[in-house]
């Protein structure tokens, strides 16, 4: 069964290819959704895929890419969004 989820990820998330490693770990995983810079230098996920699946992208947000540092991660449940595929918005 699907569901979405909302995330936001603080730290050492900008600058350190977050965004695009989260577009390529959700492709591999079938998440579809969206990933964005926000003004407080944090990054946030809207993701769409099974309870497994989202769970793996969790997992993997908590480190993140090589250079990233990963101070929090807030995750919340949100209503079904449905998307096409899974993108790097700005």
């Amino acid at each position: 069964m699907l569901q979405t989820v909302s995330l936001t990820i603080k730290g050492i998330v900008q600058g350190v290819f977050y965004r695009q490693m989260t577009k390529e770990i959700a492709i591999q995983k079938g998440i579809t959704g969206e990933v964005k810079n926000l003004p407080d230098r944090s990054v946030h996920i809207i993701a769409t895929g099974t309870e497994q699946q989202l769970q793996e992208l969790i997992d993997w947000c908590k480190k993140g890419p090589a250079r990233a540092v990963v101070s929090d991660i807030a995750v919340e449940k949100i209503p079904l969004q449905s998307f096409p595929d899974f993108k790097v918005t700005r």
